[in-house]
């Protein structure tokens, strides 16, 4: 079992920056692949970035290359999501998960472990 607990959200102005961090317990953190998800209202669950277990190889949905920058540190048991030139259509509640398999997969229903999310607001 591993247990995931987000921080970082906030309210932020279009163009500013966030950062989201993903603190991990319960488990080995390396042998696990990282990502992050976001859903708006009335919106389904969608893919954000993602970052292997030795961070060699990430993953970016398109609407966030090159703004966001996802990264981890092993010896801190954390993931990290930078948010940079923020736009309000990223206003989502942001959702840490890690995958057992070492396989990358986008599809957020093969993920195994999730945190409970946190809310990121940007105003335009």
């Amino acid at each position: 079992q591993v247990q995931l607990v987000e921080f970082g959200g906030g309210l932020e102005q279009a163009g500013g920056s966030l950062r989201l961090s993903c603190t991990a317990s319960g488990r080995t953190f390396s042998n696990y692949v990282m990502g992050w998800f976001r859903q708006a209202p009335g919106k389904e669950r969608e893919f954000v970035a993602l970052i292997s277990r030795d961070g060699g190889m990430t993953k970016y949905a398109d609407s966030v290359k090159g703004r966001f920058t996802i990264s981890r540190d092993s010896a801190k048991n954390t993931a990290y999501l930078q948010m940079n030139s923020l736009k309000p259509e990223d206003s989502a509640v942001y959702y840490c998960a890690a995958r057992a398999s070492f396989v990358l997969t986008i599809v957020s229903a093969r993920w195994d472990y999730w945190g409970q999310g946190t809310q990121v607001t940007v105003s335009s």
